[in-house]
């Protein structure tokens, strides 16, 4: 495979009260739309100044585009179109005002690109930035980004405001647009099912630890639900068992890999398997950030990252 596009190794931030990413080894391939999911304050944010350079770490590395943030910070930025979670730009400007200011500072800008993308995403042009909605702003915040021809869009809550019309076809741009002409979409974001639709490699934080990080496609293939039927079951098990919950007569395990083995191993125990069924990522999401599901007794970040080099 060539070059990734970002790494991370055992990449640190420390605040006096906040260990926001912690010893964090991130993979994103070139090409690829990568999914970086969290709960609020994981480490999301957090993550994205240090890849940008926008703050140093404590510990730890980082490489983008090859460069390193701490020392070439102006040369990643120079190749990196981000849309930041903080939806603000010059507050007195029209859209096609800051068109023009922009467009100086890119060598790669598209004017073509500009056009289209105001016609497909809906932007009114001609109003001051600080009187739009929240979604306009964002779509306008997106066709600056988009503009630029980068090759690497760090999307930090894109979606922010839009409307589902406007997201589909946000989405029908990336993938015809931006990963098309062979760039990579770095996506944080807290709409599952949206990552769902265009990701091929999620990445999954909790406290600033990485859970989880696989292509979505063979991570969907491995995570399977297994309901079974039965008394003195087990309440945990083996490190593939990422969350188990009793529920009445029925104990309900999430389960990373080996369903079928893990299934096999409670039927010797006694039980009746009732259904094995595969999960989607919000799901998956979910019972490893213990949101719905809780992790039993265990480290759960050990048990996903065997899942992540298996996978």
């Amino acid at each position: 495979m060539s070059e990734m596009m970002i790494t991370t190794d055992e990449l640190t931030k420390h605040y006096p009260q906040v260990r926001a990413v912690d010893g964090l080894n991130l993979r994103v391939p070139p090409g690829s739309v990568y999914g970086f999911l969290g709960r609020n304050g994981a480490g999301k944010t957090s993550t994205i100044k240090l890849l940008l350079g926008l703050t140093r770490p404590t510990a730890g590395a980082a490489r983008v585009l090859g460069l390193d943030p701490r020392r070439d910070r102006v040369a990643i930025l120079e190749r990196t179109a981000y849309v930041s979670e903080n939806k603000r730009l010059y507050e007195w400007m029209t859209p096609v005002e800051l068109l023009r200011f922009t467009r100086g500072f890119y060598t790669q800008w598209s004017d073509e690109a500009v056009a289209k993308y105001v016609r497909r995403l809906e932007i009114p042009l001609q109003q001051p930035f600080k009187t739009l909605s929240l979604g306009n702003r964002t779509k306008v915040y997106l066709l600056l980004a988009l503009a630029q021809r980068a090759d690497l869009l760090i999307l930090d809550e894109p979606t922010s405001g839009l409307d589902p019309v406007i997201v589909d076809e946000l989405l029908r741009v990336l993938a015809e647009g931006h990963l098309a002409e062979g760039g990579t979409v770095f996506l944080s974001s807290h709409q599952l099912s949206e990552v769902e639709q265009i990701a091929d490699w999620v990445g999954i934080i909790d406290q600033g630890k990485l859970l989880l990080e696989a292509g979505l496609e063979d991570i969907k293939n491995e995570f399977r639900l297994i309901t079974a039927a039965g008394e003195g079951l087990p309440a945990f098990g083996p490190p593939q068992v990422v969350s188990a919950v009793q529920a009445g007569a029925f104990w309900k395990y999430v389960v990373a890999r080996d369903a079928e083995a893990f299934a096999a191993r409670l039927q010797q125990q006694g039980a009746t398997i009732t259904d094995v069924s595969p999960l989607n990522l919000r799901q998956i999401f979910l019972a490893l950030t213990r949101k719905e599901e809780p992790c039993m007794p265990g480290n759960g970040g050990e048990r996903t990252a065997a899942v992540s080099s298996s996978i």
